[in-house]
Parts: C-alpha cells; sequence; structure tokens
C-alpha cells in the first residue's frame, strides 16, 4: 500500500467536503461527506499516478508526517489532515495493461 497525506476542508449541509494532495501537484477530490471525498481522493490519486506511469515519469514518494505543517488553532475548525491509501497492485496492473495495449499491433 503506498499512502499519501490530504488535507481535507470541513463541508457542510451546502458545501463538499474538499481535499487536496499536497505530494501529487493538481490532485484534488470532493465529495459530500468526509468519507466520500476520501474515497475519491484515492480514486483521484490513482488516476494521478496512472497519467504519471503513461507519461514515463517518476511518482513521488509521500513525505514523511513531520513534512507537513500544524494547522493553526484558527483554521482546525475548517481543515484536517488524513491519509489515502492506494493499493500499488491496482498500479501494477494499470501500468502493465497501458504498456500491452501501446504494444499491440493490427
Amino acid at each position: 500500500m503506498m499512502r499519501y497525506r490530504i488535507l481535507i476542508e470541513r463541508g457542510d449541509q451546502n458545501t463538499a467536503y474538499g481535499v487536496i494532495v499536497p505530494d501529487l501537484p493538481g490532485c484534488f477530490s470532493a465529495g459530500d461527506t468526509a468519507d466520500e471525498a476520501i474515497i475519491n481522493t484515492t480514486e483521484a490519486i490513482t488516476l494521478w499516478i496512472e497519467e504519471e506511469i503513461d507519461a514515463g515519469r517518476s511518482i513521488p514518494q509521500s513525505s514523511p508526517p513531520a513534512a507537513f505543517t500544524p494547522i493553526e488553532d484558527d483554521q482546525s475548525e475548517q481543515w484536517m489532515w488524513g491519509w489515502a491509501y492506494v493499493d500499488r497492485a491496482v498500479l501494477d496492473v494499470s501500468a502493465e495493461c497501458s504498456k500491452s495495449t501501446g504494444s499491440q499491433t493490427d
């Protein structure tokens, strides 16, 4: 399993929960509940990594927890840190499918 630190913006009845993945530039997601937002973020991370693999780029490792600054007290009501987990086997399978699809000839 790969794990990435995520920053979750709390939602309410009128606003979705937003999630960013600081270690993966441009990777973000949202959901109506915190659980849904985390599930959607796991899918977003998987797609982000698959795109990097397809482009031949390396995948950033997750930064250690100490690399992330604590949330200030006045922001703790709005933001919270969490983790999203991605199964490496899913990535290995999708990378292999991508390679085999790209190497097929008609």
